[in-house]
């Protein structure tokens, strides 16, 4: 009878753990559909967006490939806008010569030579005859005329000016 005790007592505590056994598997199944739900819900997400990032990296590109179209087109006019900026240099850089060479001839005061000087080089062997012919009382004479300095300068500019552009 012990035995019968024994055996029945095993068996009920076996169904007990059995239906136990059920109701923690059930639940462990509830989870996994849950986890697995949620996991197609985040791959479907992640291909939506992964969709909507191919396409932000399609307009990039595109306007990436539009940007270096409309680069090329202005370097022909940036570099016509430096070379405007090279010339409008020299032009300034000649104008600051021919200035500067101007304001000193202004400055200093024209060089006149000494009356000795000018006696001798206008010294000429006249006969009195001469001399009263030629001599009027209110004429002096003129020493030659020599081209103004920033003549010069600006001839010098426009030939350096021309080897530049050439």
């Amino acid at each position: 009878m012990i035995w019968e005790i024994s055996v029945a007592l095993i068996a009920v505590a076996f169904a007990v753990l059995v239906v136990f056994l059920i109701k923690t598997l059930k639940a462990a199944e509830k989870s996994l559909d849950k986890t697995t739900q949620t996991l197609q819900e985040v791959q479907k997400t992640i291909d939506e967006l992964s969709y909507e990032v191919k396409n932000v990296v399609r307009q990039a590109n595109d306007i990436t490939g539009d940007l270096q179209h409309k680069m090329g087109q202005i370097d022909p006019v940036l570099e016509s806008v430096k070379n405007v900026g090279d010339v409008l240099n020299e032009v300034t850089l000649a104008a600051k010569q021919v200035s500067t060479a101007f304001i000193d001839r202004i400055k200093s005061p024209p060089k006149r030579p000494k009356d000795s000087e000018v006696k001798a080089q206008h010294a000429v062997v006249q006969t009195p005859d001469e001399m009263r012919a030629y001599a009027l009382p209110y004429e002096t004479p003129k020493p030659e005329s020599k081209s103004p300095g920033w003549m010069k300068w600006v001839d010098i500019a426009a030939g350096v000016w021309h080897k530049y552009r050439s």
